[in-house]
């Protein structure tokens, strides 16, 4: 799949851009992956609803080495060409997976937030693609135009306590209200296959799913040539335990294969 001129600009300017079908060849091993995760989920997997709070949040990361579905999608979709397009790198570095579930009549909002915090790597050369099983109207994602140019990342906060993850606040700016806020919000209605590609620093969430369809949303994130590991002031999320890696190098391609290219 090519991308052309204008979406790579849109891209670099915004940070977030819709990519029209993108894993619609491969719905049903989305599909399937999402419900073998669920049947049997990782170490990692969460729910994410407090006591009282209706329908269901679920979800888990870092399952693609275990779920043969999920390994297929990362080695043979056009969503590592596509990400070096999108990143004008001459190679593509696959991060991590993500699944997120919200059922009918989850009214739980996905909270505002950037990725790149809880993450241990920096770089300019990173996207992050979301796509869906089910068409999605309201519970589609919620992008901010331009945040991830932002000088200071946003205070990152753990999903289900609502409190923050690193002990520096001053280091980070708070967690905004792009709505009341006026801010340039970006969303987009998605067919099954189409994904919203975003840069890890764009701040993003999205709403409840209030519909009477499942919102089944899977993730895949990739890393560019200029991506390199960085320490954090706490566990990261995924926390990747024992990698043994250390600041300024690139991440290990036993752990994070490059899809496309060389590095």
């Amino acid at each position: 799949m090519q991308i052309d001129a204008a979406t790579i600009e849109a891209f670099q300017r915004d940070g977030a851009v819709l990519i029209k079908g993108l894993f619609s060849g491969w719905i049903d091993q989305i599909a399937e992956g999402i419900e073998e995760n669920m049947a049997s989920p990782g170490p990692y997997a969460a729910e994410n609803l407090q006591s009282g709070e209706s329908g269901r949040f679920f979800d888990d990361y870092c399952n693609w080495t275990r779920i043969p579905a999920f390994a297929e999608i990362v080695q043979r979709s056009p969503a590592a060409s596509v990400a070096a397009q999108l990143m004008q790198s001459g190679s593509a570095q696959f991060f991590h997976d993500q699944v997120l579930v919200k059922e009918p009549g989850t009214s739980k909002p996905t909270p505002w937030h950037q990725d790149s915090p809880y993450y241990f790597v920096e770089g300019q050369q990173t996207v992050s693609f979301w796509t869906t099983v089910e068409p999605v109207e309201d519970a589609t994602l919620r992008c901010v135009a331009g945040s991830h140019r932002w000088p200071k990342p946003v205070l990152p906060t753990r999903w289900l306590k609502e409190d923050k993850f690193y002990p520096d606040e001053s280091a980070y700016i708070p967690v905004p209200d792009p709505d009341a806020e006026g801010m340039r919000v970006l969303e987009w209605p998605l067919a099954p296959g189409d994904a919203v590609a975003f840069d890890f620093k764009v701040l993003h969430g999205a709403r409840g799913n209030m519909s009477t369809r499942r919102r089944r949303a899977f993730s895949l994130r990739f890393v560019g040539d200029d991506a390199r590991y960085v320490e954090r002031p706490g566990r990261t999320s995924p926390p990747f335990p024992g990698h043994d890696m250390q600041p300024g190098q690139r991440l290990r391609e036993d752990w994070f294969p490059v899809v496309v290219g060389q590095r």
